[in-house]
């Protein structure tokens, strides 16, 4: 079974600075492709980062320039790195991995941290 853990939230300044990380059990997060979802009270989950199989990375237009992916292959995590956070990046981030089972893809989620950005 393959459960995610993200944690590092907590509340920071607009400007600041956060880490998130994402570890698994059930899943080798060096091998798979990991995503960055959020969500805003009263909005749709949202991707905002992912990391391929090997390093390649992608952001959407909102964090582009602000947000970093990284893994840590040593320690099995993969890092959201998020720089100079506005108040609108306040949600709750979830790492999310998508695998095929058979003929399907499944998604993993994790529970979720609370990011909080205000003054």
């Amino acid at each position: 079974q393959v459960q995610l853990v993200e944690s590092g939230g907590g509340v920071v300044r607009p400007g600041g600075s956060l880490r998130l990380s994402c570890a698994a059990s059930g899943i080798d997060l060096n091998s798979n492709a990991v995503n960055w979802y959020r969500q805003r009270p009263g909005d749709e989950r949202e991707l905002v980062a992912s990391i391929s199989s090997g390093t390649s990375t992608s952001f959407s237009d909102s964090v582009k320039d602000r947000f970093a992916v990284s893994r840590d292959s040593g320690k099995r995590l993969v890092h959201l790195e998020m720089n100079s956070l506005k108040i609108e990046d306040t949600a709750v981030y979830y790492c999310n991995v998508q695998r095929w089972v058979g003929a399907e893809i499944v998604d993993s989620w994790g529970q979720g941290t609370q990011v909080t950005v205000s003054s």
